[in-house]
């Protein structure tokens, strides 16, 4: 993992005192480090802009190169040759996995539903490479997408029941870790609450469109005859006054 710390070790029993022990790095051969024991001296090279400064050690008794807070830019193929009465190499292959974010789960619909029967997610995970991004049902397996080198933004889909009681968990992983993110699924689908509409039948509607037109006439009449009655009340009292 990135910011780890990693030992390559030759094989010490193939190394004289008076032996030169070389390391290299990447597809040129680069040399990194060099080391004699028969005189105590050892030198790191960090020509290599800088990619290897103040990373690596290599220790005067054994050999072995030991690289500090490593990056994905030490990943590759180091080679160790060993300059004496005969020459010999060895190869190791290193590979270095940066740290894994948390996945999101998100809905995938903005809006609650009251129609459908399944609640639509999504997770995802940003900025990533070399790894697989799974949705499991308790421990089974339900779907996975994987990437290899390239560093991009990786997301999966995933319908669920609004009343389902199972245990989903969203997983990305690699080689040597994972990280998981389990899902609430109270939390992220609202279903809508159902609105009960009552319909009627078309007899039914012409009755009550019938006897509403019935109560307002009815009103309209007590309301004329009510204003003809005050009227004729204020003529009496006036002809009675004269």
């Amino acid at each position: 993992m990135e910011g780890d710390y990693i030992t390559l070790q030759p094989d010490v029993t193939k190394i004289r005192e008076d032996d030169d022990v070389l390391w290299k790095f990447g597809s040129e051969n680069s040399l990194i480090a060099e080391m004699n024991r028969a005189v105590g001296i050892c030198s790191i090279n960090d020509s290599l802009d800088g990619t290897f400064r103040d990373r690596l050690k290599v220790d005067i008794q054994t050999g072995s190169l030991t690289i500090t807070n490593i990056t994905t830019q030490h990943a590759g193929v180091y080679q160790l040759e060993i300059h004496g009465l005969n020459l010999l190499s060895k190869t190791f292959s290193v590979f270095v996995y940066a740290r894994l974010p948390v996945p999101v789960i998100s809905s995938n619909s903005s809006q609650c539903s009251s129609s459908l029967s399944s609640c639509s997610l999504l997770c995802s995970v940003v900025n990533v490479s070399n790894v697989t991004l799974s949705w499991y049902k308790g421990n089974s397996l339900l779907s996975s997408i994987s990437v290899s080198d390239l560093s991009i933004s990786l997301s999966l889909p995933l319908d669920v029941e609004y009343q389902d009681k199972n245990t989903y968990s969203c997983v990305i992983n690699n080689p040597i870790n994972n990280q998981t993110k389990h899902l609430d699924i109270s939390e992220l689908c609202h279903k809508c609450e159902e609105i009960n509409i009552y319909c009627c039948g078309f007899t039914e509607a012409v009755i009550r469109l019938v006897l509403s037109a019935l109560v307002g006439a009815a009103a309209v009449a007590v309301l004329v005859y009510d204003i003809r009655s005050t009227r004729g009340g204020d003529k009496k009292q006036i002809t009675h006054v004269l």
